[in-house]
């Protein structure tokens, strides 16, 4: 049975002897489990759960009757470590999986190759194991779940691992030296893993810093029992991030009632006052160890909440099947939301689930299907900025033109603006009234802008005021025709004041009507193509496809003034669909649009003509301008990467 009377901490927090066959509530008094009504019923263990429709296979075998899904191809790993919404995977216990001559890794392997899988979707950013690896810490077993978790590594992915008690001798601390865990989930296995932060000496405590929404955060994986020297590198860790905001792991912290309730558990109780709730960027902590799961929040020292959650089905269906939990991160809401899955069920066939196995496909219920709130920005502050990239790191593939206007910060422009992409379509300063403080250099910049700085229109009508920019006569862009597909990007904020006095007053424009392309249809005096604003600040893309002779329109919604958008239109050779930060807008013209229609005149960018006049330039800003002549995926936009 647990032993947690250990009140004088002589080894800081001591180790305890354990019995996982019993369900513990933080006291000596062993009852009743699940897991233990299975074993009477016949129902636990590899054999006697196996039926036709789920056959059994020993831990080493391969998965030669898992769904084709289950064995895709892995991915690289690559979220996308800017968007706000991303998701850390929990995994507890799968003891049972790798129990001497009487595990299946099927399960193991199904959920690993789910999460690469969906990786992608998901926007998966991590995965934390929470101990108990396997029944008996026995080398054979760690050799069986070793080698299947060498898909992760095959794939890059960012993961962490700890000892649970049946992974080592759990009458021991951190300091116990030598064992199969240690062999097969040390330092030496993450050495190379960008994620890895690094381990205590003993190679029991590891740390480990991941990026989502745009931050960095750390998780700490904790040994079963960290002995003072454990502990103060822990603190050391935090004591050397203090910006970073912390999930905890480790095998034991909490048990839960069976209303779902956690509370500490005698070790947890320890961990928490000498460490948890000293360190306020502990906002989540996470363990295994007990069933039934729970939850509970508690306050530290800084009269801040932290979320304690307990995960464990080892006393499910199939050991649970490597069970996981999707912590869904929504730094947009600022909530997590919690969902538990098997992905090994859930991979079935529905005519191979027996009816064990359809409970366990999904769980629900207030303890495995939740939400919790998380200000992120007031606990934690807002996300750094992102650092300024250099263009060579936005020219993409295909790339015609891009314009970045970091030369100064201050001032009227002046001079020549260089194409990056190496084209040769150079942009030069045209007038129209105003004077020259009318286009100036600026530091303002949209957070996910690769240049930090903008260029500042005070353009106007009636009369005809501001400044632009357009290519020179004769540039390679002035005739393309971009009939395979393109992509055109930029980074626009408009003042708060804009209104009717400057509708139309054009952000990225082709010089030359439609009719001087040859079309006759709508208003042929419109240009040629045109990126544009009402006066309610709708973006508006209104081209003459070469496929038309009418114009083809794209419609944003209204955009809020006062703050920075980036903006997207992307035409896959036969359509257009129009992006506001990464998001595709409702109206998007079914017709198919192919290239655009050019009388090979320059671009103007801030600017809008009228019957190749020239009527009024941009009120706003402009952040850099890309255009490629391709399809590009939202993840491969300026904001992305």
């Amino acid at each position: 049975m647990h032993d947690h009377g250990d009140p004088c901490l002589t080894h800081a927090l001591s180790a305890s002897a354990n019995c996982a066959d019993l369900h513990e509530h933080g006291d000596t008094t062993p009852r009743a489990s699940r897991r233990g009504l299975l074993r009477a019923a016949g129902l636990l263990g590899v054999g006697a759960a196996a039926t036709a429709a789920l056959p059994a296979a020993p831990a080493t075998a391969a998965m030669p009757g898992a769904p084709a899904a289950q064995q895709a191809r892995a991915g690289s790993w690559k979220p996308d470590t800017r968007d706000p919404r991303f998701t850390l995977v929990v995994m507890p216990d799968t003891q049972y999986l790798f129990d001497e001559d009487r595990g299946d890794s099927r399960p193991l392997d199904a959920s690993l190759r789910w999460i690469l899988e969906q990786a992608r979707d998901e926007n998966i950013v991590f995965l934390s194991h929470l101990g108990d690896l396997t029944q008996n810490g026995k080398d054979d077993e760690f050799a069986a779940i070793g080698k299947a978790f060498q898909v992760l590594d095959r794939a890059g992915a960012a993961y962490s691992v700890l000892a649970g008690n049946h992974d080592i001798n759990s009458g021991t601390d951190d300091s116990r030296g030598d064992s199969a865990y240690l062999r097969t989930f040390g330092p030496k296995r993450f050495a190379r893993a960008r994620s890895y932060g690094g381990a205590s000496p003993d190679g029991y405590n590891s740390y480990h810093v991941f990026t989502g929404g745009g931050r960095q955060w750390l998780v700490l994986a904790l040994d079963w029992r960290p002995s003072a020297a454990g502990l103060a590198w822990a603190q050391s860790v935090l004591d050397r991030h203090p910006a970073l905001p912390v999930i905890v792991t480790t095998h034991e912290i909490a048990f839960a009632d069976d209303d779902g309730e956690a509370h500490l558990s005698d070790f947890g109780r320890q961990l928490w006052d000498r460490f948890i709730a000293r360190n306020d960027r502990i906002f989540l902590t996470l363990n295994g160890h007990f069933w039934p799961p729970g939850r509970t929040v508690l306050t530290n020292d800084a009269g801040h909440d932290v979320n304690v959650h307990i995960t464990n089905y080892q006393d499910r269906y199939y050991g649970g099947g490597a069970m996981i939990r999707l912590y869904r991160f929504d730094l947009a809401r600022g909530c997590v939301d919690v969902e538990t899955i098997s992905p090994f069920f859930l991979g079935l066939p529905a005519e191979q689930r027996n009816e064990l196995a359809e409970l366990e496909v999904e769980l629900t219920g207030p303890t495995n299907r939740f939400s919790f709130d998380v200000d992120f920005a007031t606990r934690f502050g807002a996300a750094p900025p992102r650092p300024a990239r250099p263009a060579r790191s936005v020219l993409v593939p295909g790339t015609l033109a891009y314009w970045r206007f970091d030369q100064a910060t201050s001032g009227p422009v002046s001079g020549l603006i260089a194409d990056l992409s190496g084209n040769g379509n150079h942009l030069t300063r045209a007038d129209l009234s105003g004077g020259p403080d009318t286009l100036t250099w600026s530091d303002d910049h949209h957070p996910d802008q690769p240049a930090h700085a903008s260029l500042r229109f005070d353009g106007g009508k009636k009369p005809a005021r501001g400044a632009y920019l357009r290519t020179a006569d004769g540039a390679p862009l002035n005739a393309a025709t971009l009939e395979r597909g393109y992509t055109i990007e930029t980074f626009l904020k408009l003042p708060a004041d804009f209104g009717d006095a400057h509708a139309w007053c054009g952000v990225l424009t082709r010089m030359g009507t439609g009719g001087d392309a040859g079309k006759t249809g709508d208003d042929p005096s419109e240009p040629a193509g045109c990126l544009n604003l009402s006066s309610g600040a709708e973006l508006q893309w209104a081209v003459f496809p070469r496929n038309q002779d009418r114009i083809s329109t794209n419609w944003s919604h209204l955009l809020p003034l006062g703050r920075w958008w980036h903006v997207a239109v992307v035409n896959d050779g036969r359509h257009s669909v129009m992006y506001v930060d990464g998001c595709p807008v409702l109206r998007n013209s079914s017709t198919p649009a192919i290239g655009l229609a050019t009388a090979g005149k320059p671009w103007l960018v801030g600017a809008y003509h009228y019957a190749d006049i020239v009527e009024q330039a941009l009120y706003g800003w402009l952040g850099d301008v890309r255009i490629v002549g391709r399809a590009l995926r939202p993840e491969q936009f300026m904001i992305g990467g």
